[in-house]
């Protein structure tokens, strides 16, 4: 049997030996999204409509981003309980220098997205030099934070950003032309290509098992079929949105970055066992400081573009169930709270989830009582999954 015939052998017995092994990967958040599409579709015939799918894509993407952070700290063993707070804080900031001060949006922006790496920073210089729980310290900055929000929004309770900004436009109203959405589409389906035979060819030189050419193609081949059809789809509507294009962009980076550098694989390295990986001589203070200044940021590029969304800034951004929604959709999509475990595609994927919940409930008018309890018992479900799949794994002698 040649190397590429052994890989063909392994491309289709790897799913399911690590299913068997505990390694179920997106397997189950995918099944769930079915199923959750699949009644939602039979109680209201308006769910799977072009139209609510664009608005469920855009009502995704502030939130998802926040989640993606959540994954990079979940994948170090650590949390962060205080996006919500930042997010907030994030779109006061911008509010009071867009608006109230009169400064340039983009410089708005940037501070804003700056005030969240500084808190990350500093949320990682107290993990690091003091040994305080991540736990104890964001739940402090949730507070903390939230009460400097009501502080910079002091007196003014609500601001309204100018609908004619760019900001609003493109949270609101930019939507990409449908050839560039086709275009995008095909040039995902060839990144997909490109990168996979690499992989293959780099696999092949070291003598290891490779995906075949024939078996490249076909997968590439599905993504692009799947993909136009999704963006044929959404342009019965509105079409695909710019902001969702910029949450699914940082999500490929994320994963590029996760998956193939070695930055990455020495987040997955301290999430598995932080002991070896100090003695691999990874620094693993330097990996739990980035990893803590992306959350924040994260957080506050969310809160900026939820306020975008919203057009104004007020003293309720950022709490309710956005805290726990970003925190959620990680887990739920498939990252787990033991570390070491987990992608970027589980930000998508669990954001999807969520919203597809809470849009599916608020077309059959069920208030918020019932998504709430709903969402929750998804939420304990994944974890259970989760929990079942590392004992397997260990069982296996793959933990």
């Amino acid at each position: 049997m040649t190397v590429v015939q052994e890989g063909r052998v392994l491309g289709l017995r790897g799913a399911l030996e690590n299913a068997r092994g505990g390694d179920l990967g997106v397997l189950p958040v995918v099944v769930g999204l079915v199923v959750i599409w699949t009644v939602f579709q039979i109680l209201n015939p308006v769910f799977l409509s072009s139209r609510n799918l664009v608005d469920l894509t855009m009502d995704s993407a502030p939130v998802g981003i926040m989640a993606l952070g959540i994954v990079c700290v979940l994948l170090v063993g650590q949390i962060d309980l205080s996006v919500g707070s930042v997010s907030g804080l994030s779109a006061a900031v911008l509010a009071v220098l867009f608006v109230t001060q009169g400064l340039p949006v983009l410089v708005a922006i940037l501070a804003a997205m700056a005030l969240g790496a500084l808190i990350g920073y500093l949320y990682a210089q107290l993990f690091n030099r003091f040994g305080v729980p991540s736990f104890v310290i964001t739940l402090a900055g949730l507070l903390a934070f939230l009460g400097l929000q009501l502080w910079v929004l002091r007196g003014k309770g609500a601001i309204n950003l100018p609908f004619e900004s760019g900001l609003v436009n493109f949270a609101q109203l930019s939507f990409v032309p449908p050839w560039l959405s086709y275009a995008f589409a095909a040039v995902a389906s060839a990144g997909l290509f490109v990168s996979g035979y690499l992989h293959a060819r780099a696999r092949r030189d070291a003598g290891l098992p490779a995906r075949g050419l024939t078996g490249l193609l076909v997968r590439s081949g599905a993504l692009l079929l799947g993909l136009g059809a999704v963006v044929w789809y959404l342009n019965q509507a509105r079409g695909v949105g710019w902001m969702f294009v910029l949450f699914v962009a940082m999500v490929l980076v994320m994963h590029y970055l996760l998956a193939r550098t070695k930055w990455g694989k020495s987040v997955y390295a301290v999430g598995g066992n932080v002991e070896a990986a100090r003695r691999a001589g990874i620094n693993v203070k330097t990996v739990y400081t980035s990893v803590f200044v992306l959350c924040s940021t994260f957080a506050a590029v969310g809160g900026i573009l939820m306020a975008a969304r919203l057009a104004a800034a007020n003293q309720s951004s950022g709490t309710g169930d956005v805290n726990l929604n970003a925190i959620a959709a990680a887990v739920i999509g498939g990252t787990s709270l033991f570390g070491g475990r987990g992608t970027a595609f589980g930000a998508l994927l669990g954001i999807v989830v969520i919203q597809s919940i809470s849009s599916g409930l608020t077309l059959l008018n069920l208030d918020s009582s019932i998504r709430f309890m709903v969402t929750g018992a998804v939420l304990l479900l994944a974890v259970i999954v989760d929990s079942v799949a590392r004992r397997s794994r260990t069982s296996h002698g793959r933990a």
